[in-house]
């Protein structure tokens, strides 16, 4: 069993160690902040989707961001898009779960915003049909995958994908872009 603890501690900061040592991934990263920034001030909103570990992920983000991050300022427009579950529940009865992140792009999305979507390979169906409704709708697309990026590659504007395919290392790596993401957000638009 320690040996397995410690094997997983090893593994995530390696994945860490990687993006700390990437100055590609660093320059991605400050492009996202500055998107969003420029998103915030403009009046536009944020929305994220993900499934499973990366709705949490999504949630937990936009959470942040519409809440607080390090204090206490103005909310900023950020919505995760799984969390209406009547929604969520009758779009998939009534058009199928590929539709679920979609429909509500298409109902809330604007030219100027934002959607961050989470895809650990980036093939996530309903995450691409919505990525695809948001280009349709004039947002910019900040992608959170895993070391391919899957076919969310080629259909985000900034695409931050972690240099793993071991999807509980991408998902630990994702809570921390996210959550330099807010602190740097956060301080470009309300100060220190």
């Amino acid at each position: 069993m320690n040996g397995t603890i410690l094997q997983s501690i090893r593994d995530s900061i390696a994945v860490k160690q990687a993006i700390l040592d990437d100055a590609d991934f660093h320059t991605k990263t400050a492009q996202a902040v500055q998107a969003m920034t420029t998103t915030f001030r403009e009046g536009g909103k944020v929305l994220f989707c993900g499934n499973g570990g990366s709705a949490a992920d999504a949630q937990h983000i936009a959470a942040e961001l519409s809440g607080r991050f390090y204090r206490d300022r103005p909310p900023l427009y950020a919505e995760a898009l799984h969390v209406n579950s009547s929604f969520v529940t009758a779009v998939a009865n009534d058009y199928g779960y590929e539709d679920v992140f979609a429909r509500m792009v298409e109902a809330a999305g604007r030219p100027g915003d934002i959607l961050v979507a989470f895809s650990t390979s980036g093939n996530s169906p309903n995450i691409l049909k919505a990525i695809r409704m948001g280009r349709e709708k004039g947002m910019a697309i900040i992608g959170f995958t895993g070391a391919t990026g899957g076919k969310m590659a080629d259909l985000c504007d900034i695409l931050l994908n972690v240099p793993s395919t071991d999807t509980p290392r991408i998902q630990e790596s994702h809570i921390l872009i996210g959550h330099i993401l807010c602190q740097i957000v956060e301080q470009q638009i309300f100060g220190q």
